[in-house]
């Protein structure tokens, strides 16, 4: 199929199932519908919660949430850039399907659906504060507000404009732990530099450690955030019944993280509670993609997931009715996140996540994956990419910086930091192959433009960060 015939057919699939009651099944009561609070961080990465066994870190509304919800060990973003990762939750769909919604500062276009329109359209109330969708802009898309609702100064005053008789959905989006920061305030904050693990991909130096320290200063605040939200929640009678959803969008704001498929970019916190269907203090081991959150929330609101979604509901998982999606891996993808290379080309790669395995294609590896030098335009400027860049700290420079081959594939029984690609070893021959095998047969059942060679174009979309463009590339 080619690629305009199947953006049409998905895009014209989108839209009826927001036209026609996108519900298959008799709408449930009121009372019976749960509501759903999402709260979403801005760049805050796995492990860095006191559950999930930080010793520095301070978290205890998420770590709350997992003693009296369920913890989540293996949850992945779609993609470890902002706009593509928050498009590919609002749509339950990969963002390669999102056409310029896989980019950085983009459009999402109305034609994609997304499940806050499809619960507004069975009777939920809806509303947004902070950060939705985006970066990104509105004009052109068709859209009368952000994909994530409309926007509210706070929870607090959205609660005040739901009737008691109908259910909610309101996405809270942090602005923390995104930079800049204000240097120092970790450590003035009582946050103990000398304590800190230094993750193997940064040098461990004073510098490094105490930018890590402002970075946990910025999730414990989004923390506190949180904290103030189950307050309102709890005030307003409804917490019972209301799915609360705890995560981030994307990896660390560091080098060698946040923009790259390797675990520290990709791999996410997840707590879920819902006290009046799941059960408390359990932690599920399976794979979850950040697609899944669409058809779960519509399945747990009595909704059938539309066509185009690529995600799977994992609310039997929740509840413990069903085994859920037990997948044995997860895929996740980016294309252009900032504009910092000649023509405003992206670095487009594609991967494959196992217990066992990482494996990444990387499809133009003539081009800088951090972005063009001096630069380095795709790593958040800070100062541990100061300290890195300027001490050309070898190997660690080399990793984050330095281009890379077509394929990686790193051994995590061996390797669990991805350090060490094993891609031309004899002895992973096998792994390598079905692994790549795998990768194809995911973007090619998914429509994945490049699984044809097709660019995609998102090399050619225009990018509405405000920065000046480079001439597109032709």
């Amino acid at each position: 199929m080619e690629r305009r015939t199947f953006l049409r057919e998905i895009g014209a699939a989108a839209a009826a199932s927001l036209a026609l009651p996108a519900c298959s099944h008799p709408r449930r009561a009121a009372a019976d519908r749960p509501n759903i609070l999402f709260a979403i961080a801005d760049d805050h990465g796995w492990p860095h919660t006191g559950v999930y066994g930080d010793k520095t870190i301070k978290t205890p509304t998420f770590d709350r949430l997992a003693a009296e919800g369920v913890l989540f060990t293996r949850a992945y973003c779609c993609a470890p850039t902002c706009t593509a990762s928050r498009g590919g939750i609002l749509t339950g769909q990969a963002p390669h399907r999102l056409e310029e919604g896989a980019n950085l500062w983009s459009r999402l276009d109305s034609r994609l659906g997304v499940y806050p329109d499809l619960l507004a359209a069975a009777g939920y109330r809806v509303g947004l504060a902070g950060k939705g969708w985006g970066p990104g802009t509105m004009e052109g898309t068709g859209r009368p507000h952000n994909p994530a609702g409309p926007s509210f100064p706070s929870f607090d005053a959205f609660l005040k404009t739901v009737p008691p008789d109908q259910p909610f959905c309101f996405w809270f989006g942090s602005h923390e732990p995104h930079r800049p920061y204000d240097p120092g305030s970790g450590r003035k904050a009582g946050i103990d530099i000398d304590s800190i693990h230094v993750p193997p991909f940064l040098p461990d130096d004073p510098v490094v450690r105490s930018d890590i320290a402002d970075y946990y200063f910025e999730v414990q605040r989004f923390d506190s955030q949180v904290a103030a939200l189950l307050k309102a929640l709890e005030a307003s009678g409804r917490a019972d019944n209301t799915i609360v959803v705890m995560t981030s969008d994307n990896g660390m704001p560091f080098p060698r993280a946040k923009a790259n498929l390797y675990d520290v970019g990709t791999h996410m916190p997840l707590v879920v509670r819902w006290p009046a269907r799941v059960k408390g203090g359990r932690k599920i081991d399976d794979f979850i993609g950040f697609a899944d959150f669409a058809p779960t929330f519509l399945e747990a609101a009595g909704l059938r997931p539309p066509e185009p979604m690529t995600g799977t509901s994992f609310l039997g998982l929740l509840t413990g009715t069903s085994q859920g999606p037990k997948r044995d891996s997860v895929f996740v993808e980016r294309e252009r996140h900032a504009a910092c290379r000649q023509g405003n080309v992206g670095y487009p790669c594609r991967a494959i996540r196992t217990a066992d395995f990482l494996y990444i294609r990387n499809f133009e590896p003539d081009r800088w994956p951090a972005g063009d030098p001096p630069g380095f335009g795709d790593i958040d400027g800070g100062p541990s990419k100061q300290f890195l860049i300027q001490k050309r700290a070898a190997p660690l420079f080399q990793l984050a910086c330095e281009k890379r081959p077509a394929e990686e594939l790193y051994d995590l029984r061996k390797d669990p930091s991805e350090l060490s690609n094993v891609a031309d070893r004899p002895g992973y021959a096998d792994a390598k192959s079905k692994l790549r095998a795998s990768l194809d047969h995911w973007m090619a059942q998914t429509g994945d433009p490049r699984s044809k060679g097709d660019d995609g174009g998102w090399d050619r979309y225009p990018y509405f960060g405000g920065r000046p463009q480079p001439r597109a590339a032709r």
